[in-house]
């Protein structure tokens, strides 16, 4: 089986990657990862989910090409000009909200109005490895969180692989999270809550 063939992308990814490209962005989720973050999107008809990292676009392009016409998705990114770009691409899905601001910001928002998630796509260090425990209780029973980038890649400072490794361990200390850790792709993690 080759899981690089088929995957089928949305078509507007093509025009996020040139985007992506002219920016010198090199953040942007793989289409591997998309095509994971599509499935998981498409096991929660009617949901409501969350992407921490909007960055130009990929993994937003992919959480809506799998979700259903009753799901909705908020992404969140501080980057003006990037949440610019991916608006002009695809903000005539009224399916998707775009924040404009600071993801701690958003999630203690969350918390005030007493929003839920059935799925957290954290692609940003918020959500991640800052405010995890604020995160993770955002999330509903049955929720999805899933993270990427946790294999070493080009470019990470060399206090990035302590972190990953005490995130890796937090969340595998939790009781209430069932995990599958994937050494595919830039490296996922998927937690479903308990």
């Amino acid at each position: 089986m080759d899981d690089t063939t088929n995957l089928n992308p949305p078509p507007v990814i093509n025009e996020l990657a040139k985007t992506a490209t002219i920016l010198n962005f090199t953040l942007s989720s793989d289409q591997l990862t998309g095509s994971l973050l599509r499935t998981l999107a498409a096991s929660k008809p009617g949901g409501e989910l969350l992407e921490l990292g909007t960055g130009v676009g990929m993994g937003t392009a992919w959480l809506l090409a799998g979700m259903g016409a009753a799901a909705h998705l908020t992404t969140v990114d501080r980057n003006e000009e990037t949440t610019t770009i991916v608006r002009r691409f695809l903000a005539a899905d009224s399916r998707v909200t775009f924040q404009l601001m600071d993801a701690i910001a958003f999630i203690h928002s969350c918390h005030e109005q007493k929003r839920m998630f059935d799925l957290i796509f954290a692609d940003s260090v918020p959500g991640k490895f800052a405010a995890l425990e604020e995160t993770l209780a955002l999330l509903k029973q049955g929720g999805l969180y899933v993270i990427d980038d946790l294999n070493p890649q080009p470019g990470w400072s060399a206090d990035h692989p302590p972190k990953v490794e005490h995130l890796l361990s937090v969340l595998e200390g939790r009781a209430d999270l069932s995990i599958t850790k994937f050494n595919w792709s830039v490296g996922l993690l998927v937690a479903a809550k308990r």
